[in-house]
């Protein structure tokens, strides 16, 4: 019921103009003031859905991660359904939104920061075959914040059918997003069946030069299941000492630290969040 209530039921066709209303040491760095940016380099994000901490730390190869990385332990989200919540990890607010229907935005976000930045970007939809607006089960359009901005689908928005190739290139792009389907999410399907999809696409970005010279991959849980919205966040990059914080980060924590790598200021909420530099030491 709680999954239920959480993200809704996938709606078939979209108008695109419809405005309805383990045993890891807590790291003790301190934590530097927001805004201070890191040598530019590549930033990778997936995000996954609707499991809380132990939830998410139930799959095997996730746990694995977490320990052999950097994870938080006292990360939530900002609110509930998971449209809100997107929105929040790429613009810095929800806009009062409250549930996962299209809702026209003004034009803006991370993907237009970046490209004004000259920062090449791409994000990847699982399922999404006949663009933004248009494309069937197993994509969803509410999983795909970049859309809602200016209402429009930026051609960095790009089917995950084109990942693999793009991750073999040399000229890897300095921001990527993925967003898998909705079972390969664990939306409709189990930790399990999450657990599984994190283990064949995260070795394709550790394999990445872009990755292996300086570059980050976080994965994030769009909201947690329990009282508290907690979820689990990874922050995995080469050489890292493992370490678990547990600062209070969220969301905007997110935008913060993804916006300070490539040296783009801050959004909305992200301006008073801190760029979770303690795992990113």
């Amino acid at each position: 019921m709680l999954a239920t209530a959480a993200c809704g039921s996938q709606v078939a066709k979209v108008n695109p103009m419809q405005t309805p209303a383990a045993n890891v040491q807590v790291s003790p760095i301190p934590i530097p003031t927001p805004g201070v940016a890191l040598p530019p380099t590549h930033v990778f994000v997936i995000v996954i859905e609707n499991r809380s901490y132990s939830e998410a730390m139930a799959g095997g190869y996730t746990a694995k991660l977490a320990h052999q990385y950097a994870y938080a332990t006292n990360y939530h989200g900002v609110s509930h359904p998971s449209l809100p919540n997107y929105l929040a990890m790429t613009s810095g607010s929800t806009w009062g939104i409250t549930d996962d229907g299209f809702h026209a935005l003004p034009a803006g976000g991370l993907g237009a920061q970046l490209t004004d930045a000259g920062v090449s970007w791409r994000a990847y939809m699982e399922g999404m075959n006949n663009g933004c607006f248009h494309s069937g089960y197993p994509y969803a359009l509410k999983h795909n914040p970049f859309a809602y901005y200016g209402s429009s689908c930026p051609s960095d928005v790009v089917p995950f059918t084109d990942f693999a190739h793009d991750m073999a290139q040399p000229d890897v792009p300095r921001f990527v997003w993925i967003t898998p389907g909705l079972c390969n999410d664990g939306h409709d399907c189990s930790t399990a069946v999450a657990d599984a999809y994190l283990s064949h696409t995260v070795p394709q970005i550790l394999a990445t030069t872009a990755w292996q010279q300086g570059g980050v991959l976080f994965i994030t849980w769009d909201e947690g299941e329990d009282a508290a919205n907690s979820v689990l966040t990874l922050v995995i990059q080469p050489n890292q000492k493992p370490r678990a914080s547990d600062v209070a980060y969220n969301h905007y924590s997110l935008l913060a630290a993804t916006e300070d790598r490539p040296g783009v200021g801050p959004l909305g909420k992200a301006a008073g969040a801190s760029p979770m530099s303690d795992l990113l030491a």
